[in-house]
């Protein structure tokens, strides 16, 4: 049964006529007439009874109409409702993105998106590790990730993202360096709070230390990120993190310093190579299309 035939069926039980009803619909009759003897096949029973030069319901068709109008309703609804996502008038996107990345820039990059299309409604999933968001999108689960650049995205489509300065936070009895600055040196000699092997705040701990040849020291290992600036502003150690997540700890009392070389970070947004749906490509387009010289942390966007 298709929805042209219950269309066919709902006109001509309107205008009482096969004539009326095919010129309303701008056919041929036999071409409706024939469509209306399938429709009656297919139903196992006859629907219209003629009368005249016109024609009338039989109980059958009757009992047709109000489930033939609810058909045709829904099916309107979904069109309307595919427009609606290919508009970008309504539409979900599901992203996976380790946690620093998920503070900067996911953070702006939503803000901006939503502000174009505020019926968009976004999901944002926190993996394992950096790894797992390859897992999560090549199996489906999400269709954006973000992760980190050391990481192997065979068989994905990737966008590289806007560098991230690393910065020394430190508790707030730390003195502050009189260069205003710390050296890798410097920082074999503290306490750190981090998070296990693996993570991406743990790596770019044992990557900085690991290329002068020293391990860490590692004062608090934990798996909840959330309280690794609790615990510097405890004096429990120090911490590398973002820019943007250093200078939100130093608006609570952290001492924060740059380090000398400069540390910087890149991650990654990935997506598979199958199509989009029209949010996530909408989104990765704005990403493609993000200003060099646009801050993302949150606070500067706002300044702008």
């Amino acid at each position: 049964m298709e929805r042209k035939q219950l269309e066919y069926f709902l006109t001509v039980a309107s205008h009482g006529s096969f004539t009326s009803a095919a010129h309303a619909l701008r056919i041929a009759q036999p071409s409706l007439s024939y469509a209306i003897r399938v429709l009656e096949s297919e139903v196992g029973a006859q629907l219209f009874r003629r009368l005249g030069r016109g024609v009338v319901l039989t109980d059958v068709g009757e009992a047709l109409l109000d489930p033939a109008r609810r058909v045709l309703h829904d099916f309107s609804q979904v069109r309307s409702i595919a427009q609606q996502v290919t508009g970008l008038v309504i539409g979900r996107v599901d992203i996976v993105a380790v946690t620093t990345l998920a503070v900067d820039p996911l953070a702006a990059f939503i803000g901006a998106f939503r502000s174009r299309y505020p019926g968009v409604e976004f999901n944002v999933v926190d993996p394992e590790n950096a790894a797992a968001v390859i897992d999560f999108v090549r199996r489906g689960q999400c269709e954006l990730g973000l992760t980190e650049h050391s990481v192997s995205t065979t068989g994905m489509r990737s966008l590289e993202l806007p560098a991230q300065e690393i910065m020394a936070v430190l508790p707030p009895t730390a003195q502050a360096p009189q260069a205003g600055v710390l050296s890798v040196a410097e920082l074999a000699g503290l306490d750190f709070v981090t998070t296990p092997r693996g993570t991406t705040t743990r790596s770019v701990l044992d990557d900085v230390l690991g290329d002068e040849g020293v391990l860490p020291r590692i004062a608090v290992e934990l798996t909840h990120r959330a309280a690794i600036v609790p615990l510097v502003l405890s004096g429990a150690g120090a911490a590398l993190l973002p820019r943007s997540l250093a200078e939100d700890a130093e608006k609570l009392g952290a001492v924060v310093v740059r380090l000398s070389p400069p540390l910087s970070r890149r991650g990654v947004l990935i997506w598979p190579s199958s199509p989009l749906s029209p949010a996530a490509q909408a989104f990765v387009d704005l990403v493609a299309q993000w200003p060099p010289g646009r801050s993302t942390h949150p606070d500067d966007s706002a300044a702008e």
